[in-house]
C-alpha cells in the first residue's frame, strides 16, 4: 500500500475553537432515530424479519417470515415511544434532528408532522432501515436518490443531512458526490465537525456516536437501566463542559430511538440528564444543521497550500529534497513510504524523512553532514549558502560578527573538522550566538562517535525547523 487513506491525526493536538453561539462550553446534539416501519420485513420485500436493536435477546432474522414480537417492538416505537420523547423535549423546549428512514416517514405521516410542528430537523437516514455494506455501488447509489426523492415527497423538502448508519465503505464518498448535503454523519472519528475533501468538494462531516447512545440497551456491554444511561451521559457532559471552560469547547452526540429510550424506565435516566445539563450555562443544544450552519460559518474549508502525501514524485522532491542539505534522496525515498493524512503536518513528514535518514549507511549519513556548511563560514562570506541556510544563521546574527568573533568561530570550525571530518553542526534557531560559541568550545573535545550522533541528531532538528517554516 503506497498511500494510507485513513487520516489517524484529525487536528490533532490543537483543534480549532468553535467559537459556539453566546461563547456555550459545549454544544449538546440530540439526535433521535425514526426507523419503525423502515426495518427489514417480508411487507416491505425483504429476505426476513429484522433482528437489529431490540429488546429481544438473541435476535435472529426469521427468513420468508414475519417475526410477531420483533413487529411489535417496532410498533411500540412508533405508536408509544415517539410521543413520550416528543412530550420530553418539547416540554423541555429542546430542538432534535431527525435521522428519519425516508420509508418509515412514509408511512407515519402523524408523527411526522409532530416532527415539523416542534421544528425538529429531519435529516436522511436512508431509504430503508438495512445493511448497505454489501451492496453494489451502482445499487446504494440508486438508493441514495431514492432516499432523496421519498424524503423530499413525503416530508415536503428534500433532507439536507445524511446518516446511513448500517453504512459501507463507499456510502460517505457516494452521498458526498451526490452534492446536496450541508453534512454527513456516517463516522464517530472526532468531538468536533471537520471538513472531508471528497473529489473537488469540500464536505463537512458532523460525528455521530454509538456510546453515547441508547442502543446500548440493547447491545452487550450495554446499558440495563435508565440510571446507568444517566450516568454515562452524565460524566462525558461533565468531561466535555470542563474541557470548554478550559478553552477547548466541542460537541457531545446523543443517540436514541423511539423503541428503545421510548421505554419508560429508560427515558427516567434521559429526563434526569437533560436536567443536569439545564442546570449549567453555557450549554447550547442545536439541530445538526444548526451546527452544520454555524461551523461552515465559522471554520470553512481551507486547502493546504501543500498536501504531501497527495504530491507527485517529482514535486514532492521539488518541494522537500532540501530539508536535509543537499540530499534529495532521503525526500526520494521518503515519497515510496506509506504515506498518510499523519503525514502532511510537520511531525508526520519529518518522521517519514528521519527514518530514511536514521535507516541510511554511515556514509551516507555522514555525507548528509559533510553537506552542511561550516557556521559562519567561507561559503557564508561568499554568500553561497542555500537560502534555507542562510536564513537560519541570519537568524542567530551569524551575518554580523565583529572581526573577534568571526576569528573565533573560524578557529573552531578548523578545529572540529579537523578531528570529527565534518563540519560542527547545530540548530542554530534554537540558539544565540552565545550559546551557539559556547556549544561550540564544548563539543569540540567530544570524540567523533559522539559528534557524529550528536551531528545527526541537529540534523533533524534543523529538518524539523524547516519544515514547520515550510508547512
Amino acid at each position: 500500500m503506497h498511500r494510507y487513506p485513513r487520516d489517524l491525526i484529525g487536528y490533532g493536538a490543537q483543534p480549532p475553537h468553535p467559537q459556539w453561539p453566546n461563547d456555550a462550553r459545549v454544544a449538546v446534539q440530540f439526535v433521535l432515530n425514526y426507523e419503525e416501519g423502515g426495518e427489514n420485513h417480508v411487507l416491505h420485500g425483504d429476505a426476513g424479519s429484522e433482528a437489529f436493536l431490540s429488546d429481544i435477546a438473541g435476535a435472529a432474522s426469521w427468513p420468508g417470515q414475519r417475526h410477531w414480537n420483533m413487529d411489535s417492538i417496532y410498533e411500540y416505537g412508533a405508536r408509544a415511544g415517539f410521543w413520550r420523547v416528543h412530550r420530553l423535549f418539547t416540554g423541555a423546549d429542546i430542538p432534535l434532528t431527525i435521522y428519519g428512514v425516508a420509508s418509515a416517514l412514509a408511512r407515519s405521516p402523524e408523527q411526522l408532522e409532530a416532527m415539523q410542528d416542534a421544528g425538529w430537523e429531519i435529516a436522511s437516514h436512508g431509504l430503508k432501515w438495512v445493511e448497505h455494506r454489501d451492496m453494489p455501488e451502482d445499487e446504494e447509489r440508486a438508493a441514495i436518490a431514492e432516499a432523496i426523492r421519498l424524503h423530499t415527497e413525503v416530508v415536503g423538502t428534500r433532507p439536507r443531512g445524511w446518516y446511513t448508519g448500517r453504512c459501507s465503505e463507499n456510502t460517505v464518498r457516494l452521498v458526498a458526490e451526490e452534492g446536496g448535503f450541508d453534512y454527513i454523519s456516517d463516522t464517530y472519528d472526532d468531538d468536533l465537525p471537520y471538513w472531508l475533501k471528497v473529489g473537488t468538494r469540500d464536505q463537512l462531516i458532523i460525528p455521530y456516536t454509538l456510546e453515547a447512545n441508547d442502543m446500548r440497551f440493547a447491545t452487550a456491554p450495554g446499558y440495563t437501566t435508565g440510571e446507568q444511561f444517566f450516568t454515562y451521559l452524565r460524566d462525558a457532559f461533565d468531561t466535555l463542559y470542563a474541557e470548554g471552560q478550559a478553552g477547548r469547547p466541542a460537541m457531545m452526540s446523543i443517540g436514541l430511538h423511539c423503541r428503545l429510550i421510548g421505554r419508560p424506565g429508560k427515558i427516567a435516566g434521559l429526563k434526569r440528564f437533560i436536567d443536569h445539563i439545564q442546570a449549567h450555562s453555557g450549554v447550547w443544544c442545536p439541530r445538526r444543521i444548526d451546527i452544520a450552519q454555524h461551523w461552515t460559518a465559522t471554520n470553512p474549508p481551507v486547502t493546504p497550500a501543500m498536501i504531501p502525501s497527495q504530491m507527485d514524485r517529482d514535486a514532492f522532491v521539488a518541494a522537500f529534497g532540501g530539508v536535509f542539505e543537499h540530499s534529495p534522496w532521503i525526500a526520494e525515498q521518503a515519497w515510496e513510504l506509506e504515506l498518510g493524512a499523519a503525514h502532511d503536518r510537520p511531525a508526520g513528514l519529518h518522521n517519514a524523512l528521519a527514518r530514511m535518514f536514521r535507516s541510511a549507511p554511515r556514509e551516507a549519513r555522514l555525507g548528509v553532514l559533510t553537506a552542511h556548511p561550516d557556521l559562519a563560514g567561507k561559503l557564508a562570506a561568499a554568500k553561497r549558502l542555500t537560502a534555507e541556510s542562510s536564513a537560519e544563521q541570519s537568524s542567530a546574527g551569524l551575518d554580523a560578527l565583529t572581526d573577534a568573533e568571526r576569528s573565533a568561530f573560524t578557529a573552531l570550525n578548523d578545529a572540529y573538522t579537523t578531528k570529527h571530518g565534518f563540519p560542527f553542526i547545530i540548530a542554530v534557531r534554537d540558539n544565540t550566538r552565545a550559546t551557539i560559541l559556547a556549544a561550540f568550545e564544548r563539543r569540540v573535545n567530544n570524540d567523533t562517535e559522539t559528534e557524529f550522533a550528536e551531528a545527526c541528531a541537529q540534523v533533524e532538528r534543523i529538518a524539523r525547523l524547516r519544515l514547520e517554516e515550510m508547512l
